[in-house]
Parts: structure tokens; sequence; C-alpha cells
């Protein structure tokens, strides 16, 4: 289960602690820029008044509730999220008049989400999340590049999210894609021969037929996690203790979300 306790602190993927602000090379006039504009710190108009209609202007007393600081808190979190998903029991949380204008003056989601594009597996869903709670990218087979790198670097350095989870799931077409070419041979169109060269690395040549399918949606999700521990800044973070990076699957069978080790 995604609730697990994270393990052993030399693993460096799966340590939690509080973030430090984000240092670089970039002018702190510049950083304080950046950091207002994606953060939502900006002020906002007058004219823009949270729920334009009568009955979403009434006050409300659902006022955010207390978050998740470390990764331990957010993977209980999100265990929790999920149950009530495959139950159906859904609380749809965080979306009352009262957050909504709280999330005028900033973010601070307590949970990173690198997920397939699949639209059976939106993060905020299957986890029963809702506004301000998780920052997502999504990319087919939740495959890497510089644009992903730098918002999952700056949901980490700028925000301070204490967990970064790879999301892989059960039947993933960008995955069965890349197999599939690599047995046949064929070339895949334009930029979908992208995903699948990323993908192939975890290609698990051990399996046959669908199984092989299978087992490398997982082999992916090892991949990149191990990717995006030995990214420099991120990798600080672990080791200081700030950050852990975790996979995990989701079953569209069961709906269940499921812990990768």
């Amino acid at each position: 289960m995604i609730s697990d306790p994270v393990p052993d602190r030399a693993d460096r993927s799966q340590r939690t602690a509080s973030v430090a602000p984000f240092s670089g090379a970039t002018p702190p006039a510049r950083r304080s820029l950046l950091r207002a504009a994606l953060t939502g710190t900006a002020a906002l108009g007058t004219g823009l008044a949270v729920g334009a209609s009568p009955a979403a202007a009434a006050p409300s007393t659902a006022a955010p509730g207390k978050r998740p600081t470390t990764a331990e808190e957010a993977l209980r979190e999100l265990a929790a999220g999920n149950r009530r998903w495959r139950t159906f029991r859904e609380r749809h949380p965080d979306e009352t008049p009262a957050v909504r204008q709280s999330l005028t003056a900033g973010q601070h989601p307590f949970a990173l989400m690198l997920g397939c594009i699949d639209s059976r597996v939106p993060p905020e869903l299957v986890f029963d999340q809702g506004l301000g709670d998780l920052m997502t990218v999504r990319t087919a087979g939740q495959v890497l590049d510089e644009a992903v790198l730098g918002s999952l670097a700056y949901g980490v350095l700028e925000l301070g999210i204490p967990l970064l989870m790879v999301l892989g799931h059960q039947s993933c077409g960008a995955v069965k894609a890349t197999v599939q070419a690599d047995e046949s041979g064929e070339e895949l169109p334009a930029h979908i021969q992208y995903l699948a060269d990323q993908i192939s690395p975890a290609i698990d040549r051990t399996k046959e037929g669908d199984a092989r399918i299978d087992a490398t949606i997982d082999a992916n999700v090892r991949l990149i996690r191990s990717r995006l521990a030995s990214e420099p800044d991120l990798a600080a973070k672990i080791d200081s203790g700030a950050l852990a990076v975790v996979g995990a699957r989701y079953e569209l069978t069961t709906q269940r979300v499921h812990r990768i080790s």
C-alpha cells in the first residue's frame, strides 16, 4: 500500500524532512518575480472575486485543513484518499469558497505527481484531493524531458514539496506501443518515437507477450524514479532528508494504488 512507512533513510529516494528555499544562479529580483508568478502570490484585482455567483459568494466554514508536511504524512493522506476513491466514498475536498479564497494568496501542495496522460488516471481523482493539494505533471509513460524536470524541480526547490511520486498504471498505452515497436522493429510516427526511445531501456526481456508489457510498466516507473533520485538538485534534498521520491502504480481493474519498490 502507498501508506507503508518510508523505509530506511539510507535509501536516498525514501527520506523526509523540511525543504530549504531555492538557491541558484538566478538573480534575487528575478527569483522573487518567478516565485510570485508561479505560486500565485501576485496580487489579484478586486474585480476577480472568488465565487462570482451569489451562492458561491456565501460565507463558508469549511476552511483548509491541516496539510501534510512530511513524506510519510503525505503518503498516509494519499492512501486514505485512494481508499475513499476505490470504495466510492469520495469527499471532493478543498473545493469550498473558503478554500478557493485562501488559494488566491498562494499555494502549498503537499505532494508532487509525475503521472501519465491517460484520461483514466487523473491524480486528483484517484487520490480524492482538491484545489491546492497536488502539483501534477503528466506525460505519456511519465517520460522525462527538460520541461518536465524543470517543473518537478520547481515544486521541490521553490515550494518545498516533501514527496515526489512517479505514478504508472495498468494497461499503459505508451509502454504497450514501445514494447510492440521493439518487437516488430517498426518506427513509430513522429514524436511518438521519442517516447518509445525513452521507455525502451525499461523493457523487461525476461517476459513474453502481455506479461512483458505489464512488467515493463513497473520497470519504467523504477527507471524514472532512479533518474529523478540522481538529479543533483533533487539528490541534495533527498540526502538532507527533505524529499522522498517513490514509485507507485494504479490498477484500472481495482482502482487501487500500490507502491513499487
